[in-house]
């Protein structure tokens, strides 16, 4: 069951659910906040811990709301595009031929048919974003799995408009955003490893932290850098 409660102007989501620990979250591109709770708390306990958690809060939302967005794409010649963090120009042909997508050494090459409308470009581009992250992936886990003792059972890639990954301890598979192939490989790579610890310790505790800070030291440099790329531009549902 919803609710949502006001916290001097901030309007916190709350969702009772059958969990044991609270979860809060801050969510892009404006700072959307959401709390999960256990379906037995009270609303005015919630309250407190919400009200608890409201500098940080309010330094998360600071951080989105300042987080550059790129500007919106048109899949023109000569745009810039990025792959694994490096700027690209976009190269259009239009060919009466099977539609493709190669990276050289300056231009992101984008062949499609001369129909081919500003959707069927995005689109393109898209599944080729996707499949750049499943290739790269796999080397991830075989890398940090047996460092840190869990199986993912299975990985997603899809576009995700909250979070750059997740996880899910009960099924054993995680996700990643799309994105992540737009971003230095490290990004990628601290994503992986902080998800892969999700199946460890579900929640952001003690245990995490400290898991974070002997596999990956510089795990913060990796938050930090993705938090101040660039983010897509676009209307981000909830």
């Amino acid at each position: 069951m919803g609710m949502r409660i006001d916290l001097g102007g901030i309007s916190v989501d709350v969702v009772r659910k059958d969990i044991k620990n609270v979860h809060l979250g801050v969510y892009p591109p404006a700072g959307k906040v959401r709390i999960a709770a256990p379906a037995w708390m009270e609303l005015d306990t919630i309250r407190l811990f919400a009200i608890d958690k409201l500098a940080w809060i309010k330094q998360q939302q600071r951080k989105m709301r300042a987080q550059e967005r790129e500007t919106p794409r048109e899949y023109l010649e000569r745009e810039s595009h990025y792959v694994w963090g490096r700027r690209y120009l976009l190269n259009v042909v239009e060919q009466d031929a099977r539609p493709s997508v190669d990276l050289t050494h300056r231009y992101l090459r984008l062949q499609l048919r001369p129909d081919a409308d500003i959707d069927k470009r995005e689109h393109l581009l898209a599944d080729w974003y996707r499949d750049q992250l499943k290739q790269a992936v796999p080397a991830l886990l075989a890398k940090w799995q047996p460092l840190i003792g869990v199986r993912a059972e299975r990985f997603y890639v899809q576009r995700m408009k909250t979070k750059w990954g997740s996880c899910n301890a009960v099924a054993r598979t995680i996700r990643l955003n799309t994105e992540l192939a737009k971003k230095p490989p490290e990004c990628l790579e601290y994503i992986v490893v902080h998800e892969l610890v999700h199946l460890r310790e579900p929640t952001h505790n003690d245990r995490f932290v400290a898991w974070m800070n002997k596999l990956m030291p510089h795990w913060h440099d990796c938050r930090d850098m993705l938090n101040r790329l660039p983010v897509r531009n676009e209307h981000w549902d909830y």
